[in-house]
């Protein structure tokens, strides 16, 4: 039986509906789980760019960015059925991405995935919209935003890139909701005044 990621239906309502991004997710997920490889694909041509780009902020450096991004998506494929729906998915592949961004700066590159790996992991830098983001970035912004602490910085992608509430960002870091908001007050001074410095304009934030 075919099953359509994109429409739900439920008896109270037959008439098949539009999923959620979430909802989309979390089927993805599930037929991950069953070593649907396409599903697999699917997934990641959704999360890569926003994935490569939050563990931008820890490694500061794009090869080891791109293996860390693999090995997270690896996990997924291979973890795909312990997920329990406690978060959204977009904040598990986070913090899978961030405990293995932070294990990475402790350790050598990691060994080549094997074959079967590779055949469901696409290559980040082959993404079209992970150039156009590039080209979209100002210089100003690029150089203000790599001269924030890992912390501040951290904090400003998951809140302005990734869209994240404060109770999920306490999922994802593992500290206490004050903590959240004490951090970001302080990473959004932080970033307006080297923007401010730079000549931006920084007023909307």
């Amino acid at each position: 039986m075919n099953i359509d990621l994109n429409e739900t239906a439920t008896a109270a309502n037959p008439e098949p509906v539009a999923a959620t991004p979430a909802e989309l997710d979390a089927a993805l997920l599930r037929e991950i789980a069953r070593g649907n490889q396409l599903a697999m694909r699917t997934l990641l041509m959704r999360h890569q760019v926003r994935v490569f780009r939050f563990v931008m902020r820890f490694v500061r450096d794009r090869g080891q960015a791109e293996d860390i991004v693999s090995e997270v998506f690896f996990a997924v494929w291979r973890q795909a059925n312990r997920f329990k729906g406690r978060s959204s998915v977009s904040t598990w592949l986070l913090s899978i991405a961030r405990h293995k961004a932070l294990t990475a700066i402790k350790r050598p590159p990691a060994e080549p995935l094997d074959g079967d790996a590779a055949d469901v992991i696409a290559d980040p830098a082959l993404d079209p919209e992970a150039k156009i983001g590039r080209r979209d970035s100002g210089d100003a912004l690029r150089r203000c935003l790599g001269a924030l602490s890992r912390e501040h910085g951290e904090m400003i992608d998951l809140v302005y890139y990734q869209q994240k509430s404060i109770k999920e960002i306490v999922g994802i870091l593992g500290i206490p909701p004050n903590t959240v908001k004490t951090r970001m007050f302080y990473a959004r001074k932080r970033l307006a005044a080297l923007l401010g410095a730079a000549g931006v304009d920084c007023t909307q934030m």
